[in-house]
C-alpha cells in the first residue's frame, strides 16, 4: 500500500543537513515521523568541499531522525544545488515505423532515452531531462503527444546538467554514511513540489530558494518547468557583510541577522541600538539596527536583481501572473516580500510547505527553511513530470525504502537505484509490455 510506503529525505545544505522521514497518511497528505539536523560545516556554496565534515553531519542528521522516528534509514532521495548546475534547451526526434498505430508511452520514453545521449561538456553529466512541448507529424504546442497517430515524433527537453565530480562526492558522502541514494533530484525542483500549487504553476510562478550558499532559481508556466538557475549567492554572504560592517563575530553576525535583520533599512528605527559583548576585557560593542538594515538591504537589492535578470534572460518575465514565491532560510528575512515588489514589480509570497503535510510529530517543517527537505520526500510519492503520472494509469510504484525492523543492508536491497526518470521509464515500459 502506498501509505505504508516511508520516504527518507536528505538535503545536504550549506549551512544544515536535514534528514526527513515521511509516510503518506490516508488523505493523501504528508506526514513527518522524525527530523534529524546537524550543522554543516564540509559544504561551501551547496558543493562538499570536505567529506569526512559532511559524512559527520550526515550520520548525526540520519541518527536524530532514526530515534525521534523509530525507522531505521538505509535509502535517501538527495538533494542537489551549486553553481555548476547548468541548463539548457535541446530538440530530438524520432521517427515512427507506422502511422497508423497511436503514439504509446514507449515512444514518448525513447525519444527521452535518446536525450540522455547528448554530448556534455567535459566533466559533466545530465541529472534531468525535462519535457516541454512535442510536435506530431509538423504540428506544434502538443503538451501529452500519447494516443495521437504520427510518423514523425518531435520533442523539445530542457536539460540540466551537473558537475560529474560534485555528483560523486555527494554520492560517496552518503555512502560512507552507511546509506544508499535513490533519486538525485534538483533542489529547486524539490522546493517546488512543496510550496507551488498547481493553479501557480499554470498561470506562471517563479520560485526562489534562498539557502545559505546559493539562491536556486526555478521558472513555471503551463504546469512545465520551463527554466533553471542556481545563483552562487546566499544568506552566508550575508551574514560575513555583517561581520564585516558591524566588526563583530561570525556567529553573532549570524544571530543579528536572524533576530534584528531587515531587508528595507528605511522600516528599521533610527533609535534602536542592540549591545553585543566585547571579547575578553573588552567593552561591549553598540549596533545601531539602522545601520545593520542598510548593509542587509545592499546586498540583498543585489541578490534580487540578479534573480530578476535571469527571469528576464529565460524569456518568462511578462508571462508569469502568478508572480514570485520566496522560501528557504532566507525567506524569513523581515521585509523581503516588500523589497521584492519593489525591484522586480511582481507579486511575492513567502514559500511554506503546508499544502501537502499532515498531522506530523515536528512542527518545525511548516517553515520555509525546510521547502527542500519535504521536497525530497514527496518526490517519493509523486514524479517530477505529472504527465508520467497520468501515463502509467495507475500511481507510481515508490519503493518501501526503510523497514523498522530489518537493518539498513536488508532496507537498502527493497531499491534499485537510479533516478526518478529512469525508474519510471522502467516501470511504464513493463506496464505496456
Amino acid at each position: 500500500m502506498q501509505n505504508d510506503k516511508i520516504v527518507v529525505g536528505l538535503d545536504i545544505g550549506t549551512t544544515k543537513v536535514c534528514a526527513l522521514v515521511g509516510r503518506r497518511n490516508e488523505f493523501g497528505k504528508l506526514e513527518i515521523l522524525g527530523m534529524g539536523k546537524a550543522v554543516s560545516e564540509g559544504v561551501v556554496r551547496g558543493i562538499v568541499s570536505n567529506i569526512d565534515k559532511t559524512v559527520e553531519a550526515i550520520k548525526k542528521a540520519i541518527r536524530q531522525a532514526e530515534e525521534q522516528s523509530g525507522i531505521n534509514i538505509g535509502v535517501v532521495n538527495v538533494g542537489i544545488a551549486g553553481q555548476h548546475i547548468k541548463s539548457l534547451q535541446h530538440n530530438g526526434s524520432i521517427t515512427r515505423q507506422v502511422s497508423d498505430d497511436e503514439i504509446t508511452v514507449e515512444d514518448v520514453n525513447r525519444l527521452t532515452n535518446d536525450m540522455y545521449r547528448l554530448v556534455t561538456p567535459p566533466g559533466s553529466e545530465i541529472i534531468h531531462v525535462m519535457p516541454q512541448e512535442y510536435k506530431v507529424d509538423y504540428e506544434e504546442g502538443i503538451v501529452d503527444p500519447v494516443g495521437m497517430s504520427g510518423v514523425r515524433l518531435e520533442g523539445n527537453f530542457h536539460i540540466i546538467t551537473a558537475q560529474s565530480n560534485a555528483i560523486n562526492n555527494i554520492n560517496k558522502c552518503v555512502l560512507r554514511a552507511g546509506l544508499e541514494v535513490d533519486q538525485l533530484i534538483l533542489e529547486p525542483l524539490a522546493s517546488s513540489m512543496s510550496v507551488l500549487s498547481d493553479e501557480e504553476k499554470e498561470a506562471g510562478v517563479a520560485l526562489v530558494d534562498i539557502g545559505g550558499g546559493t539562491t536556486d532559481l526555478a521558472i513555471f508556466k503551463d504546469n512545465i518547468i520551463r527554466h533553471t538557475a542556481v545563483l552562487p549567492f546566499g544568506g552566508n554572504i550575508i551574514t560575513s557583510d555583517i561581520k564585516q560592517g558591524c566588526m563583530v563575530m561570525q556567529n553573532q553576525a549570524e544571530q543579528l541577522k536572524m533576530k534584528f535583520g531587515r531587508a528595507i533599512a528605511d522600516e528599521a528605527s533610527e533609535n534602536e541600538i542592540v549591545s553585543i559583548p566585547g571579547l575578553r576585557d573588552r567593552t561591549p560593542k553598540e549596533i545601531s539596527l539602522k545601520n545593520l538594515a542598510y548593509i542587509i538591504e545592499a546586498r540583498m537589492e543585489e541578490i534580487v536583481e540578479l534573480v530578476y535578470a535571469e527571469i528576464v534572460r529565460s524569456g518568462y518575465a511578462n508571462s508569469l501572473a502568478g508572480g514570485i514565491v520566496i522560501t528557504g532560510g532566507g525567506a524569513q528575512l523581515q521585509n523581503l516580500v516588500q523589497l521584492v515588489e519593489y525591484i522586480t514589480g511582481m507579486d511575492t509570497r513567502i514559500g511554506y510547505p503546508n499544502e501537502h503535510l499532515g498531522r506530523s510529530k515536528v512542527d518545525a517543517v511548516k517553515g520555509p527553511m525546510f521547502a527542500t527537505s519535504v521536497g525530497l520526500v514527496l518526490a517519493g510519492y509523486h514524479p517530477l513530470d505529472q504527465r508520467v503520472e497520468r501515463h502509467s494509469g495507475v500511481e507510481e510504484q515508490v519503493y518501501n525504502n526503510t523497514k523498522a525492523v530489518e537493518p539498513k543492508s536488508s532496507s537498502a536491497n527493497n531499491n534499485s537505484g537510479g533516478g526518478l526518470l529512469q525508474k519510471l521509464k522502467g516501470f511504464l515500459s513493463d506496464d505496456i509490455d
